[in-house]
């Protein structure tokens, strides 16, 4: 480093002597040139490149992660070339192939009005990305876990209803009919009551993992919404269609021959379901789609149970 980069008044060796027992990596690069008038020597210790091999502005971009190299280059010369100071994170290659967090604090210096160089340090934020990145990964579990049902692992309520209000909308657009399955585990409190709460969670496992199983189409949603009561919404599905979904879900779980001898309707565990199926109207709300589909599935379980109701509304 030369002289003339130095503070008025400040022994170049004191100076030199402080930058260089820093964990922080002083640097100095003449903008005309584009060189590097100096690097610390920790930068070796750091990314395992000799300080020597720090000659020009390409060793730096040579040494930057193909993903990173492009908007960091591009930020950091409008930066310099409008004298700003900025910072910059990106991720450096080591001499061994690995890659290490960097973060670039730079200082404009100008000239008469011109830029005459950058100085700044590079800090190594490793450790700091590591615990960014981990944040990250537990808010994206806490938000998945929000809209899922803690015993099934299927879909909650809450995403249920805002899978809803998508599929709403885009009905509305197209034009499209969309189906909604309501139903219920017939008599489970009974069930509950004669076989134990832990044998009636398994149940609700099997049968959510039954139902889902039924399932044909991606856009196939199904959630818990109570305790025994599950929904089943399918996008761009006419009655006809749902109807043969309805009566598979039906089948399917009376295949899993799951005994229940308190049922008044069968000695398996039977399903009771409300089957509605909407074009919705630009000003039509879901809640009374709802709401009518809630209504087939009463209307089932006040009149026998073990099967569907179904509905064009």
């Amino acid at each position: 480093m030369s002289d003339e980069s130095l503070p008025p008044g400040t022994d170049s060796d004191v100076y030199k002597t402080l930058l260089e027992s820093t964990k922080a990596i002083p640097w100095r690069i003449d903008w005309e040139s584009m060189t590097f008038s100096y690097i610390g020597p920790q930068i070796e210790q750091l990314l395992g490149w000799e300080q020597g091999s720090w000659v020009g502005i390409n060793d730096w971009v040579e040494r930057m992660h193909p993903d990173d190299r492009d908007y960091v280059v591009n930020f950091c010369v409008s930066q310099s070339k409008a004298g700003v100071d900025h910072e910059a994170d990106y991720r450096a290659l080591t001499k061994d192939g690995d890659y290490v967090w960097i973060r670039d604090v730079v200082h404009v210096v100008r000239k008469n009005g011109e830029v005459e160089a950058l100085v700044g340090f590079m800090f190594d934020i490793s450790e700091r990305k590591k615990t960014e990145e981990h944040l990250v990964r537990l808010q994206k579990q806490l938000e998945a876990f929000s809209y899922q049902d803690g015993l099934t692992g299927i879909a909650n309520r809450r995403m249920f209803d805002t899978v809803l209000e998508r599929e709403w909308t885009c009905a509305q657009e197209t034009g499209q009919p969309l189906s909604l399955i309501m139903l219920d585990i017939d008599y489970f409190k009974q069930y509950n009551d004669h076989y134990g709460h832990i044998k009636g969670d398994e149940a609700l496992r099997t049968v959510a993992k039954t139902l889902s199983q039924a399932a044909n189409n991606p856009r196939d949603f199904i959630a818990r919404i109570g305790g025994e009561e599950f929904v089943w919404l399918l996008p761009d599905m006419t009655q006809d269609k749902a109807r043969l979904v309805a009566e598979k879900c039906m089948q399917l779980v009376r295949q899993r021959q799951i005994a229940h001898e308190r049922s008044e309707v069968s000695p398996l565990l039977t399903l009771s379901l409300g089957v509605g199926t909407v074009v919705p109207a630009p000003d039509e709300l879901a809640v009374s789609f709802i709401e009518k589909v809630d209504g087939l599935l009463y209307h089932v379980k006040r009149n026998g149970r073990m099967r569907a109701e179904y509905g064009e509304f």
